[in-house]
């Protein structure tokens, strides 16, 4: 099974592209704690649903909750070589704290 949580804040907001012109992504990366003393840093995609949310309520410095499916992207560099990294692929986000951007009073984003 590949299923993760991990808890952090945004570095910085959320960027949208789409895909074939119709299809949402919103990506975000993510600082984590990975030990004692140690922060690390993590791409988050987010598609359909929840790519229309992150774009309109994360924000830089929101500390979230991310239920997602560890990924693995593989490629050539321009020199041939062979590169990795790995990433997020999100199926839940539970705000923990924002700054309320993009909420209404009446508005609940989910």
């Amino acid at each position: 099974m590949n299923t993760c949580i991990i808890t952090g804040n945004l570095g910085d907001d959320p960027e949208v592209v789409f895909q074939d012109g119709e299809k949402q992504i919103t990506t975000f990366s993510m600082a984590f704690k990975s030990g004692k003393d140690k922060t690390s840093w993590i791409k988050v995609n987010c598609y359909n649903r929840l790519a229309e949310v992150a774009e309109q309520y994360l924000h830089k410095g929101a500390k979230i909750a991310v239920g997602a499916v560890l990924d693995q992207n593989k490629w050539e560099n321009e020199d041939g070589e062979s590169r990795s990294n790995h990433r997020l692929l999100a199926n839940t986000i539970d705000f923990i704290k924002t700054d309320g951007r993009g909420f209404d009073d009446e508005e609940a984003p989910f």
